[in-house]
């Protein structure tokens, strides 16, 4: 039986988290929606690579 490296086991969709906001105050909410919108950048960045790499291996394929 062969070991599964960790990249190839299915991944559990990850769940977000709700913050409680309890006892923050205005700087610490500012700072947390900057570190969202960093993450959000990152995502799409993601994706977008992920877009490429799909478009090129289509046009790498694609047939006449």
């Amino acid at each position: 039986m062969a070991l599964i490296d960790d990249e190839e086991r299915p991944r559990s969709k990850p769940r977000f988290q709700p913050m409680v906001f309890d006892g923050w105050d205005v700087a610490q909410l500012r700072e947390y929606i900057e570190a969202l919108k960093a993450e959000i950048t990152r995502a799409e960045e993601a994706i977008g690579a992920r877009d490429a790499q799909r478009l090129a291996a289509e046009a790498f394929f694609k047939k006449g």
